[in-house]
C-alpha cells in the first residue's frame, strides 16, 4: 500500500521521468541484460561466471566494440570481462576504470519466497540473488557502453570496464586485474558500481547520495574446540559443541569500541539532519559527540549503521560433529569481522580470543586480509557524480562514506588507483537484503538510474572535459 504522505514536486517530477524513459531502447536492453545475467546462478561452485562474462563480451561486440578490445579473461573457474572503450587518437588522458563483479552470493532456493535465479517483481520491486549487488551495476554499465557507442559517442580518454568473477569468495580475479595487468594500472583513478549510491527515508523521499571512499578490512577466522568425542550413551562433561556454542555467546555479547573519524562524524550528521526523527536525532549527537553512549546504544540497533560506528564480528557458518550417536571431536565456527580503517587485523584476533577466554580453542585466521587506503575525493569526480544525482534529486547532500563491507575497490586502492564506489540505485537502506532472502531492487531505482553512467562518463570524458 502506498503511503498517503505528501512527497515533494521535485520527487514527483523525477519518478515521471523514470517511468518515460521504461520504453526507450536503452530500459529494454538494461532491462534484457538484467533479466540475462540473473539468471545465470553465479555463486562459487557453480562455474559459471564465464558464460555471464562470454555473454556480456557479446553483447559489447554486437554493438559495435572492437574484437580486440573486448576480453574474457580466465581464472578458472571464474573468469573476468575488460571490456575497453576507446578514447580519442592522440588523447593523452589516462584511462578511468569502470569496476562491478558479476558473481553472487549463494542462494537456498528452499528458503526463499520466490524463485532466486529468476528475475520476478511486484507492484515496487524486482526480486533475484544479485538483483542489487552486483548485477545491477553490471547491467546498468554494460547498457551504459552500448548506449553511447550506438549514440556516436567518443571519449577522449579510454573508459576501461573490469568486471570481476569472484568478489564474493577469493578475489582471484580482483587480484588479477589489479596487480597484474599493467594495462590497467594506467588508469587515473576507478569509479566502482558496487556501492556507494543514494539512501531513501520510508516515504520514498532522497536522504543522501553517499560516495563510498573508503571501506573497512574483511577478515575471516575459523575458531574450532578439539575434544576426544566418544559415544553418545556416555555424555562427556566436556563437549566440543557445548565449549564452542559458549564462546559464540561471547562474540555475541562484546561490542567492540566506538571508532570515528571525520568522514564518518560528517556522514551522520549530514544524514540526521536529512533523516530527522529519533534515529536521525542520535545521528546528530554521535556526530557531535562519538562517545555519547545513548547515541552509540541507539545506532547499535541499527544494521544499516553499526557498522559505521565500530569493528564488528559475527558468526556466519558453523561445523561439528560426525555421527548422531557420537560426540563431537570437532566443531568450527566462522567468524567474519569488518574492521575499522586503522586498526590492524593481529589485534582484532587477540581481542577475539580475548573475549573467548579459552586457551583450548584455535583462531585460524583465512586468507590474507587486505588493509586499504581512502581515496580522498577529486573535484572533477564530485562534480560529474553531482551531475548524474541532481538529475534526479536537485536538493539532495552529497557526502563520502566509509563501507562496512568489502568491494574490489580494496585491491585497486592498493594498486595505487584512487576508487570510489558510485552506484546509480537509490533505495531504503533497511532494505537492502543483498546476502540475505529476496534479495530486491526499487522498480523506480531500477529506471531512474539508466542514465546515471552516461551522465558520469560524458562529464569525466566527453569534450567539456577536455
Amino acid at each position: 500500500m502506498r503511503s498517503s504522505i505528501a512527497i515533494p514536486i521535485a520527487v514527483l517530477l523525477a519518478t515521471a521521468s523514470f517511468a518515460d524513459d521504461r520504453s526507450s531502447e536503452h530500459a529494454q536492453k538494461t532491462l534484457e541484460i538484467y533479466r540475462t545475467i540473473i539468471e545465470i546462478d553465479t555463486s562459487k561452485n557453480r562455474g559459471n561466471g564465464p558464460k555471464v562474462a562470454q555473454y556480456l563480451a557479446d553483447e559489447l561486440l554486437a554493438a559495435g566494440f572492437p574484437a580486440e578490445d573486448i576480453e574474457v579473461v580466465p581464472k578458472p573457474p571464474f573468469a573476468a570481462l575488460i571490456a575497453r572503450y576507446r578514447g580519442a587518437l592522440g588523447s593523452n588522458k589516462k584511462p578511468i576504470l569502470l569496476l562491478g563483479h558479476m558473481d553472487v552470493v549463494e542462494a537456498n532456493a528452499e528458503d526463499w519466497e520466490r524463485p532466486p535465479f529468476t528475475l520476478t517483481q511486484d507492484d515496487n520491486y524486482f526480486y533475484a540473488r544479485g538483483s542489487d549487488d552486483n548485477k545491477f551495476g553490471v547491467a546498468q554499465l554494460t547498457s551504459t557502453f552500448i548506449r553511447l557507442k550506438k549514440e556516436g559517442f567518443q571519449p577522449n580518454r579510454d573508459l576501461i570496464i573490469a568486471f570481476t568473477g569472484d568478489e564474493e569468495s577469493g578475489m582471484t580475479t580482483t587480484r588479477m586485474l589489479a596487480y597484474e595487468r599493467p594495462d590497467l594500472a594506467k588508469a587515473e583513478f576507478a569509479l566502482n558500481s558496487d556501492a556507494g549510491g543514494g539512501a531513501l527515508d520510508k516515504q520514498g523521499r532522497a536522504v543522501t547520495y553517499n560516495i563510498q571512499a573508503a571501506e573497512k578490512t574483511y577478515a575471516t577466522w575459523e575458531m574450532t574446540v578439539h575434544n576426544p568425542g566418544g559415544h553418545s550413551s556416555r555424555p562427556r562433561p566436556d563437549n566440543a559443541i557445548y565449549d564452542l556454542a559458549d564462546a559464540i555467546m561471547k562474540i555475541e555479547a562484546y561490542r567492540f569500541p566506538v571508532r570515528w573519524s571525520q568522514m564518518t562524524l560528517d556522514y551522520f550528521r549530514v544524514t540526521g539532519e536529512k533523516l530527522g526523527g529519533e534515529l536521525g536525532e542520535a545521528m546528530v549527537r554521535f556526530a557531535d559527540d562519538p562517545e555519547d553512549e545513548a547515541a552509540t546504544d541507539r545506532l547499535a540497533l541499527e544494521s544499516s549503521y553499526v557498522g559505521t560506528t565500530r569493528t564488528t564480528c559475527v558468526v556466519t557458518m558453523l561445523k561439528a560433529g560426525h555421527a548422531e550417536n557420537a560426540l563431537p571431536q570437532s566443531a568450527t565456527a566462522t567468524v567474519n569481522c569488518r574492521i575499522f580503517p586503522g586498526i590492524p587485523v593481529a589485534e582484532v584476533g587477540q581481542t577475539l580470543k580475548d573475549v573467548v577466554d579459552n586457551a583450548e580453542i584455535d583462531f585460524v585466521l583465512l586468507d590474507e586480509p587486505t588493509e586499504s587506503p581512502i581515496s580522498e575525493l577529486r573535484e572533477d569526480v564530485v562534480a560529474a557524480v553531482s551531475s548524474a544525482v541532481h538529475s534526479r534529486y536537485p536538493d539532495v547532500p552529497i557526502i563520502p562514506i566509509m563501507e562496512s563491507g568489502g568491494t574490489d575497490g580494496m585491491h585497486f586502492r592498493n594498486a595505487g588507483i584512487p576508487t570510489w564506489a558510485v552506484s546509480g540505485l537509490f533505495m531504503d537502506p533497511d532494505e537492502m537484503y543483498a546476502h540475505g532472502l529476496n534479495e530486491r531492487v526499487p522498480i523506480d531505482g531500477f529506471y531512474g538510474a539508466l542514465d546515471h553512467w552516461s551522465i558520469i562518463l560524458r562529464e569525466l570524458a566527453g569534450d567539456q572535459a577536455r
